[in-house]
């Protein structure tokens, strides 16, 4: 089932994090939409419902899923997924929004050679660099010129440096695995671009047990 970057998926049943977790994959994306001040910063500048993206990765070792992001204030950053469900602010509240969880259907192809360490590699290495808040300013900017009628043209691509917003990190990842997010016409790559991605499938819309 595909999703769309305008609207939450409230026709998908809400599964349990405890009944889907042995179902994850390594790089599943995590797609979150927010209810917070920057979330809607994000949405309204990106002009979509989605405004966080991450993806997974499975400790099986230790009996862990953990998230690889890009978060404010933060940077570049490991959490275990079921702290969004359980205790994401550590007040003992989940995360303030929906949670959808995607998957692209040629990842566990590339992973049977190789691809999956190299993504792992790329994305552990970038620990600790910044989120990039300028970029967001330049998205909006592209989003508000983008809808005036004489400045619709092709833009250059925002390429990414050392500080990444959250799709970019992601996106970044994945190039290292082998496979290409489209960026859109504006020439940035945001969360709401996974979901217009076909080649991702809806796999489940998570809710706390």
């Amino acid at each position: 089932m595909a999703l769309s970057r305008k609207t939450f998926p409230t026709n998908k049943v809400r599964n349990y994090y405890n009944d889907v977790r042995s179902e994850l994959r390594n790089g599943d994306v995590v797609l979150c939409s927010g209810t917070g001040f920057f979330s809607a910063m994000i949405q309204n500048a990106t002009d979509s419902v989605w405004s966080h993206v991450a993806f997974v990765l499975r400790l099986d070792e230790i009996d862990r899923i953990i998230l690889l992001e890009s978060v404010e204030s933060i940077g570049v950053r490991t959490v275990r997924l079921s702290k969004y469900l359980e205790n994401y602010k550590k007040d003992g509240n989940p995360y303030p929004g929906g949670i959808a969880v995607i998957r692209h259907t040629e990842f566990e192809s590339v992973a049977k050679h190789g691809a999956l360490t190299q993504l792992s590699q790329f994305a552990i290495d970038q620990f600790g660099y910044p989120y990039d808040n300028d970029e967001i300013a330049k998205i909006a900017a592209r989003i508000m010129a983008s809808r005036i009628p004489f400045s619709k043209k092709q833009k250059k691509k925002i390429e990414p440096d050392s500080e990444y917003i959250c799709s970019e990190y992601v996106a970044r990842c994945y190039e290292e695995a082998g496979l290409k997010v489209k960026w859109n016409e504006l020439g940035f790559i945001a969360p709401g671009d996974f979901a217009d991605d076909p080649n991702f499938e809806l796999v489940a819309v998570l809710q706390r047990k």
